[in-house]
């Protein structure tokens, strides 16, 4: 049978098919949000108070979200987590950093590290699928990973690293939102909001400690070359004025400020640590109930709650990801550059536990109609 023209049953589709881990599912709740605040913030000055105002409100939602301890402030600049990597090169890390590099994400955080006023990372590496632990070293300042890996599914606990003078500086682009942490363990949890926050991009935003606050006003004034578009001090100084360097992406600062509000008035972060978990956990478990497919990262509390990684066995997940597609259920592929046999599957916070067990039975639909591999 050719995968074009398996038709999926009309019963068995979930409400909504997008199951995307790059850009993730953007709720309806949102567009209406960003079409109502069309005509009174879209084309206007980001200077001005109505924009300010939204700025403002999105920092005081993402404190109340993540937990900010007393003293934190919530940071935000123009690009998204790439611009990021590179500002902390200029202006968060003092002489040395360590990385933990599990995926993508770290791998290039560390790559951006990698400068010539600063002297040579250390780098801790982990088989795709597994994650390596920090170790605490002379001369490192920043101690620097992802909480969840968004390559490769592998999550990561956020826990500060207990070495006088070092920050622990988490990247926190696919938690941010739909995994509990406490922001207390972490100086600087950073993140670009198009994940959990169901936003869009040309923004990042990071909840910054004092002690980060410090290093990076210290740094500024150090006399180091930083490019003011990667001034962290430049991004510090503008967002406690609600604004940004540039003019920033209203339309993502709209998006993400009506996601905060529904995270919040639905219970906070602990609902939807909850919710992403009974999503994932779902899919681990059919997982291991089907004699053709495992879950990738071997162990469970390695398994991350919002990107699920299933390797398939004798089963070719491509042509079950294009079934899938040609019904409308899009975005099951795995990350490219892993070459693996597998699905990975967003379970971020918009995604209703009902698409996952709908999104399972389409599987299964798919599966049983397709010829066996190997």
């Amino acid at each position: 049978m050719l995968v074009a023209s398996l038709t999926i049953p009309a019963d068995l589709l979930p409400a909504d098919g997008r199951f995307g881990c790059g850009p993730s599912r953007v709720r309806t709740e949102q567009v209406d949000a960003l079409v109502a605040a069309g005509r009174t913030l879209l084309g206007t000055s980001h200077r001005q108070r109505p924009v300010k105002s939204l700025v403002g409100s999105v920092r005081r939602r993402l404190a109340a979200v993540l937990g900010a301890p007393e003293g934190y402030e919530v940071v935000l600049g123009n690009g998204g987590s790439s611009a990021f990597w590179d500002a902390a090169a200029f202006g968060l890390i003092e002489r040395r950093s360590q990385h933990l590099a599990f995926g993508e994400f770290g791998a290039k955080f560390a790559a951006a590290a990698g400068t010539p006023w600063l002297e040579a990372p250390s780098v801790r590496s982990a088989d795709p699928g597994a994650r390596p632990e920090p170790l605490v070293e002379d001369g490192i300042d920043v101690y620097a990973w992802p909480h969840n890996e968004t390559s490769t599914g592998v999550t990561a606990p956020v826990q500060r690293i207990d070495a006088p003078g070092a920050l622990t500086v988490i990247d926190a682009t696919s938690a941010a939102g739909g995994i509990a942490f406490d922001a207390g363990e972490a100086d600087v949890y950073y993140f670009a909001p198009q994940k959990n926050m169901g936003s869009d991009g040309g923004l990042w935003f990071a909840l910054c400690s004092p002690a980060a606050v410090e290093r990076i006003e210290r740094i500024a004034a150090s006399g180091r070359y930083i490019p003011e578009f990667l001034s962290l001090a430049a991004a510090l100084t503008n967002s406690r004025l609600d604004q940004t360097l540039n003019t920033p992406a209203i339309s993502t600062l709209v998006l993400l400020d009506e996601q905060l509000r529904w995270i919040d008035e639905q219970g906070g972060l602990a609902w939807a640590a909850h919710r992403t978990a009974e999503s994932s956990t779902m899919l681990y478990d059919w997982s291991e109930r089907v004699a053709y497919a495992r879950p990738f990262v071997a162990r469970p509390e390695d398994r991350s709650p919002v990107v699920v990684t299933i390797d398939f066995e004798g089963v070719d997940a491509a042509a079950v990801a294009a079934a899938l597609r040609a019904n409308g259920v899009v975005d099951t592929e795995p990350y490219r550059k892993l070459g693996r046999n597998q699905l990975r599957i967003g379970t971020f916070v918009s995604v209703p536990p009902a698409d996952v067990a709908a999104l399972i039975g389409c599987i299964e639909y798919v599966v049983e109609r397709l010829p066996r591999i190997g």
